[in-house]
């Protein structure tokens, strides 16, 4: 290899020098999570001023990722980290929302101390509600290395721009996509291998309304597609597994997949 080649990608690392890893990035949010939810650590603390004062690094170290990640210009960095902090307790009310949710819907589950330990749904949304608040502040990359790391722990792929109500319910998850421009309602429900994605993908539909809306009380069960920006699914409707869907459904709905199949008796084997 040529040296114009090592000095291309030697100059390439001087320029990334100062930006935090993927890995730095994530413990940050962790750790947030974890003082919200010390039920995930068992961390407790000796006074309220420590637990302050860990909030507060938690801050700072927030401001330092977002002044060399590379943000815009002008932007006030300090007062962004600040909202995100002050934005906390609400973000605490909705996701323990979405703990009730879970807790509530899901017969398997023995206790909320449980589904916030074990749920692999309550991890993922969790970050998605974290970097999501992010997003909405005009935050670069940050949020989307949020939710890549919660789509690889857990399968569930949940874009941060993606709008999302209370008493979220992801049920197993595995294999869920939710893209970008896609808004859900309150208590919905989701189980595993549901798209909500976009009819095409090409670059000249960015920043539009690609990706569906589901609207409150809807249940979409495993492998359901539903395809389309202008795409509806009314409020209390029920989605059957493996539906395909590219077409608006309206209020109290029940879409099923009806696929033909044949039972072979013992006595034809």
């Amino acid at each position: 290899m040529s040296e114009d080649f090592y000095e291309q990608i030697f100059n390439k690392q001087q320029r990334l020098e100062a930006v935090p890893s993927n890995k730095e990035i994530t413990r940050w949010a962790l750790q947030v999570i974890h003082l919200l939810y010390p039920e995930q650590t068992g961390k407790v603390f000796a006074d309220v001023a420590a637990l302050k004062a860990e909030f507060t690094l938690l801050e700072n170290e927030l401001h330092h990722m977002m002044e060399v990640t590379k943000g815009c210009g002008d932007c006030d960095n300090k007062q962004r980290a600040d909202r995100f902090f002050k934005g906390l307790p609400e973000l605490f009310r909705v996701l323990n929302t979405d703990i009730q949710a879970i807790f509530t819907g899901d017969p398997a589950a023995q206790s909320e101390f449980e589904v916030v330990r074990t749920y692999p749904g309550f991890l993922a949304i969790s970050l998605y509600r974290l970097a999501h608040s992010l997003y909405i502040d005009h935050v670069p990359l940050i949020p989307r290395i949020l939710t890549e790391y919660a789509h690889s722990k857990t399968g569930i792929d949940i874009h941060p721009a993606a709008e999302i109500g209370e008493y979220f319910y992801i049920d197993h998850g595995t294999g869920i996509v939710i893209g970008e421009s896609a808004v859900i309602g309150n208590h919905v429900k989701l189980y595993q291998g549901i798209t909500l994605g976009a009819l095409s993908v090409d670059k000249s539909m960015a920043n539009t309304k690609r990706h569906p809306t589901v609207e409150d009380h809807v249940v979409i069960y495993s492998g359901a597609t539903i395809l389309g920006g202008e795409t509806i699914i009314g409020n209390n409707s029920l989605i059957g597994g493996n539906v395909w869907l590219t077409k608006s459904v309206p209020p109290y709905s029940r879409v099923y997949h009806t696929p033909s199949h044949r039972t072979i008796n013992s006595d034809e084997v």
